[in-house]
């Protein structure tokens, strides 16, 4: 869902983060249809015994329209000291969360924005009450000075300025420095690493346009452990250094990687990573380095597994608002499902009928997949309830074409954003079938449609 409008000025080189950026309709203040954020590069300072971030961050972007100013998202956590627009000094005003450089904009327009900033980063108020998101949103401090990110649905404005939406797809670099033997490792590939005593710096590449939610930034005392999938596609585990290299069921990270490509088609990125941090329960999608934490569950296979899925649904092909998580949510559910069963060597169906009675539960108590309720963000209805949606279309086509649509989907959609009107349109158009009664259905009511 590429925007219509002139691309003319947008340099070669980042045509491929072009976006249409949107309000959100469920966190409206959060995000912008202003900024088409095309690349961020953010040169981050940490030193962890006085929990103080320092940073240089430049932002290239495009005008997605005219307006009067030009908003972004920053925690006032972080003092901004000084700010340039395409080398020139701009008024602004930062107040809350909300950074506003005070100059018009031309729809197409292209520019450079440099912010110089500091603070001690706080975590943002997650919208849910669950156990996995107790320590916030955003940027995560543990007592230790290490570092480590949870941001669905929002909660990279927390250390950097940024337009906070999933609609608004960006490059990324990154020059990560720190002292008392902490190394910071992020998205992409690592392109550089340098040091001298305690003190070290590390560059990361990101290839491949990321929402904001999708980024991650973590400083810790690293071990790094080599894998490669079965198509070639490089590994790294980043385990804390005073446990084992590969922890929980990291050891099979190739294999679940081979596992999810006969199902999905090839990784769509050039890298993928795991970084171990926190000691919460979180498992975390973050595009090409997924966030799992020290937890026997975050480290388990078939979470693995279902972060790895969310690299072609979610990371790859990524909502365009905040009322189509259950796209990902979903979809990565199924193929854990799948998972899970085969391990457990029992059928899917078996497996899902597992699942059912809490998919009632939690839609009864947190509204439909598709229209939950704002204040409990990822509670089991958006993960369930399409996971045995999935099943039922499953049943309805046959595993052919079923499996055909699960492989065309991300391939036709690769590094862009969607919505459920184009998505379930397109499977209408694939299959030759109405399906509106049956997503309608599952996605909209109140309760969990019967199953044959």
């Amino acid at each position: 869902m590429r925007p219509d409008a002139p691309v003319a000025q947008v340099p070669d080189d980042l045509r491929e983060a072009v976006s249409l950026p949107r309000t959100d309709s469920v966190y409206p203040e959060h995000g912008n249809d202003v900024v088409d954020a095309l690349h961020y590069d953010l040169d981050l300072t940490w030193a962890p015994g006085r929990g103080r971030l320092e940073a240089i961050e430049t932002l290239t972007f495009r005008a997605a329209t005219d307006a009067a100013s030009i908003p972004l998202d920053l925690s006032d956590a972080l003092d901004v000291a000084d700010l340039t627009l395409d080398g020139d000094s701009v008024a602004f005003t930062h107040r809350g969360n909300d950074l506003v450089l005070d100059i018009p904009v031309t729809a197409g327009d292209v520019h450079a924005v440099r912010i110089d900033y500091a603070g001690s980063p706080r975590p943002a108020k997650a919208p849910n009450d669950l156990s996995s998101f107790s320590d916030g949103v955003g940027w995560i401090t543990d007592d230790d000075g290490s570092t480590w990110m949870l941001q669905e649905p929002f909660g990279a404005f927390t250390w950097y300025a940024v337009n906070d939406h999933p609609s608004d797809k960006a490059l990324y670099d990154f020059t990560l420095t720190s002292g008392a033997g902490l190394t910071g490792v992020a998205n992409g590939e690592n392109t550089a690493s340098r040091g001298q005593g305690q003190r070290r710096t590390t560059e990361w590449h990101l290839a491949e346009p990321a929402s904001s939610y999708l980024v991650t930034v973590a400083f810790d005392d690293f071990q790094v452990t080599g894998q490669t999938g079965p198509s070639g596609v490089p590994i790294q585990v980043w385990a804390p250094a005073d446990g084992p290299p590969l922890p929980g069921d990291t050891a099979v990270t190739a294999e679940a990687m081979g596992w999810v490509e006969e199902i999905l088609g090839p990784y769509p990125f050039e890298t993928f990573g795991i970084v171990v941090a926190g000691d919460s329960s979180v498992g975390m999608e973050t595009q090409t380095m997924v966030t799992l934490g020290d937890t026997p569950y975050s480290l388990s296979s078939p979470v693995i597994v279902h972060e790895l899925a969310h690299h072609w649904y979610g990371d790859s092909v990524t909502p365009s608002d905040w009322s189509e998580v259950w796209m990902n949510e979903g979809m990565a559910t199924y193929l854990q499902a799948m998972w899970e069963a085969e391990q457990e060597g029992i059928g899917i169906e078996e497996k899902l009928d597992q699942w059912r009675d809490a998919e009632a539960a939690a839609r009864a108590a947190a509204g439909p997949p598709g229209a939950y309720d704002p204040d409990r963000f990822v509670d089991l209805n958006v993960y369930y309830g399409p996971a045995l949606m999935w099943q039922e279309l499953r049943e309805e086509l046959g595993d052919d074409p079923f499996f055909a649509l699960l492989r065309d989907w991300p391939e036709s959609q690769e590094n862009d954003i969607s919505d459920r009107y184009e998505y379930l349109a397109w499977i209408e158009e694939q299959t030759g079938e109405e399906l509106d009664a049956f997503f309608a259905d599952w996605l909209l009511s109140d309760t969990t449609p019967p199953t044959e």
